[in-house]
Formats: structure tokens, C-alpha cells, sequence
């Protein structure tokens, strides 16, 4: 099992006007190299739940095992050299200023070698690396790779983005909406790219998205979340015969109403 969570609870601003709850006695069970969507309104718990698993914040109650080892009170940049991460905003995750190399760089010594690590040198194989990972994005970024990254579009930031939370393989990978900034277009070659790494590299991962097809085409389960709560999951036979209308009134029936988010409605 690569990700145990059990029984996690997370309030904010317990015991005030402005008491919300995040995380409901939330579990969920990850085997290797699963690949779950996730799909819920706007104030469901997803991005909590990443928070949670990514060490943002400590959870109230439960308990969260990657891989074996219990990480529920483990800081967050510690977790970091093992959960690879990418949000919803292309600026995020990357330092503008900083070049493509650089870039790589310290997010490859910060997984391979830890915090120690980012004092230490880049090799000239290690460079010639980048470049050929670089090149596989199609993008011509192998060429750029002296230039700083605020140069660069949406979709090559997001795309480099994904490479750096890559580049060492993690023992998970959090896909918080990354391509929803993006044009269509653009937002499909980001999507076949993290496809094609996830199979290659055979990363476990959760994925929030708005888009309703993706979630029953992408991977190998679909989560719903409801009120800090999975209220959904399904995978196998069962998901690979459903409709998205079927998933919408499956969630209704599970959490007692119809999903309002217009996005995901929409999409």
C-alpha cells in the first residue's frame, strides 16, 4: 500500500464565527502506482486534503503512512523530497527569476540528495540529462535553458513544472487542477505529457479536475468528495461502463444533493 490515510479530521478557526470544517473523518487507501481522479464542489475538502498529505498543515485527528512510514507530523519540506506537487496557477512551483537549469537543479538535488544537497554542484551529466528531458517535452525548452522562467508561456512553465516535480521520481505526485489556467489546446499536451511520465515512470497519483470526462478517462479510479468527506470511489468494470451523467447522479445519490459546481458542469 502506498498511501494509508485514516480516519484525518481538520478544523479551522475552531470554537468562532469562522469555524470551518475542512476534513471530516476522511480514509483512503492508495495501491502502487494508482492513479485516482478527483472531483467535488468548491469547498468539498480537495485541496485540504492535499494540504493534509502534502504536510501544509497538521491535521487534528488520524493518521497519513506514504510507502510505509508514517509522515502525519513530518514538516513539509521533508515531505517535499518525496510528494512531488503542481497547482492550479502556472506561477506557482518554479522561480521566475531563476533559469530553466536552475530551476531543475534545485529541484533535483532537493529530492536526491536533501536539503544538504541544494550546496552541492550540478554535474555536466546531470546538465546533459536535463536537456534530453527537457527535449522530450517538445516545447524547445532544451534550448532555452539559460533563459529565466518568468520568460516562458503558461503551458511551458506548467509543463516544466511537472518535469521538476519528476525529475527524481516521487513516491507520489499531487495534480491540484494544473491545467485549468491553460487554453484548451495547450491544456491537452499538458495532460498527454503528465500521462506519459505517470505510465513511464509508474508514479502513484491524485488529481483534482473539474473536468468530468477526464475524471472517468484519466487513471484508474474517481474519487467524490463531499463536506471533507470521499463519498465516492469507483474503479474497474463499474467506471469504465459509466456515463458522466451516471457519476453525477451516483454523487447525488451519495451525498444527498446534485453537484453545483458550475465549472464542472460546464466542463
Amino acid at each position: 500500500m502506498m498511501l494509508v490515510i485514516d480516519d484525518i479530521s481538520k478544523t479551522f478557526n475552531p470554537g468562532t464565527v469562522n469555524e470551518k470544517k475542512a476534513l471530516t473523518h476522511l480514509s483512503l487507501r492508495l495501491n502502487d502506482g494508482d492513479f485516482a481522479t478527483i472531483v467535488g464542489s468548491n469547498g468539498a475538502g480537495k485541496s485540504s486534503l492535499f494540504n493534509a498529505i502534502a504536510g501544509s498543515f497538521i491535521t487534528d485527528d488520524g493518521s497519513i503512512s506514504l510507502d510505509g512510514a508514517d509522515i502525519t507530523f513530518m514538516k513539509e519540506h521533508e515531505r517535499s523530497r518525496f510528494i512531488g506537487r503542481l497547482f492550479q496557477d502556472p506561477m506557482m512551483g518554479t522561480a521566475p527569476h531563476m533559469t530553466i537549469e536552475e530551476n531543475l537543479s534545485v529541484a533535483y538535488l532537493r529530492a536526491s540528495k536533501g536539503q544538504h544537497g541544494l550546496f552541492s554542484r550540478i554535474t555536466r551529466s546531470e546538465r546533459n540529462e536535463f536537456r534530453e528531458k527537457l527535449s522530450l517535452l517538445n516545447m524547445g525548452l532544451e534550448d532555452r535553458m539559460e533563459q529565466p522562467v518568468g520568460l516562458l508561456s503558461g503551458g511551458q512553465r506548467q509543463a516544466l513544472t511537472l518535469l521538476m516535480a519528476t525529475v527524481v521520481t516521487p513516491k507520489l505526485l499531487l495534480l491540484d487542477e494544473h491545467t485549468a489556467a491553460l487554453d484548451p489546446a495547450t491544456a491537452d499536451k499538458v495532460i498527454d505529457l503528465t500521462k506519459n511520465i505517470i505510465e513511464e515512470k509508474h508514479i502513484t497519483c491524485l488529481m483534482i479536475t473539474h473536468n468530468m470526462r477526464q475524471a472517468l478517462t484519466l487513471g484508474n479510479r474517481t474519487l467524490m468528495m463531499d463536506n471533507g468527506n470521499i463519498v465516492l470511489d469507483v474503479g474497474g468494470d463499474e467506471r469504465a461502463r459509466m456515463t458522466v451523467d451516471d457519476l453525477l447522479d451516483l454523487f447525488a445519490k451519495k451525498a444527498g444533493d446534485r453537484l453545483d459546481n458550475d465549472r464542472i458542469l460546464l466542463s
